[in-house]
């Protein structure tokens, strides 16, 4: 059973992880979704203004998603769609070994004027590793359902 929009409240925080980034699946990502030097080549990234391989911030941000889903955003009813992104950045590479973990804050909820049956929740995520460094900021939309009464 998932949360539904009423059931919401700014403020409310919520957190998951840890994830360990690990060197084969940040080149594998990178291989197929993101190939450029400082993701798949350790030489070239060595030589590169980064210092060494870093994940893709594609692939940062799809063990977001995972941490999204495994308790850093509220269990909804019907799953999280999103509705847009307002802002997203990578302050900080992920390298081989980090442990990502992520903390979600509801900023913002109003429901929609045009749809009753549902309502936007504003969502806050930073993904941090291990020693607190934000790798990655994302502000989101996300379309929450509405319990709807039963009939009498």
């Amino acid at each position: 059973m998932g949360l539904y929009f009423d059931d919401l409240a700014v403020g409310a925080t919520y957190h998951a992880g840890p994830i360990t980034m690990e060197r084969d699946r940040i080149v594998s990502f990178a291989s197929e979704f993101d190939p450029q030097p400082m993701h798949v080549d350790e030489a070239a990234a060595s030589a590169g203004p980064l210092g060494g391989l870093i994940a893709s911030g594609w692939h940062t941000a799809c063990v977001t998603m995972r941490l999204l889903i495994d308790g850093a955003c509220p269990k909804l009813a019907g799953g999280a769609v999103g509705a847009g992104v307002e802002s997203m950045a990578w302050p900080t590479p992920v390298r081989p070994g980090d442990v990502l973990s992520a903390q979600s804050e509801i900023l913002e909820l109003r429901a929609s004027r045009s749809r009753p049956d549902r309502g936007l929740m504003k969502l806050r995520t930073t993904t941090t590793r291990q020693d607190g460094a934000v790798v990655q900021t994302i502000t989101a939309v996300i379309m929450v359902p509405r319990e709807i009464p039963a009939a009498p």
